[in-house]
């Protein structure tokens, strides 16, 4: 359960950095996210959906008892994270 809690707690990490370069006008690096941005109003908003299908498949692959994939994932992550406040630290 710990692994995966700790893929949600970076996801919820994802999101407010991203929020917060947002907000000190650096652009959204992430095709992804940046294509769901061009269709809703909010890129808060574009930023949760697509988060919530991180996280669904992060629970999926939990509960698939695939444990390596999250551990790989939460590495993604958590350099995306500081990938994020390096932005942050450069904005």
């Amino acid at each position: 359960m710990a692994i995966l809690s700790f893929f949600l707690a970076l996801q919820l990490c994802d999101v407010a950095t991203t929020l917060l370069f947002l907000n000190h006008g650096v652009a959204e690096a992430n095709p992804l996210v940046a294509g769901m941005m061009r269709l809703v109003v909010s890129p808060a908003l574009a930023l949760a959906l697509v988060k919530l299908g991180g996280c669904a498949l992060g629970l999926y692959a939990w509960k698939s008892h695939r444990i390596r994939l999250l551990r790989r994932a939460n590495l993604f992550f958590a350099a995306c994270v500081a990938w994020n406040l390096l932005a942050l630290a450069k904005a």
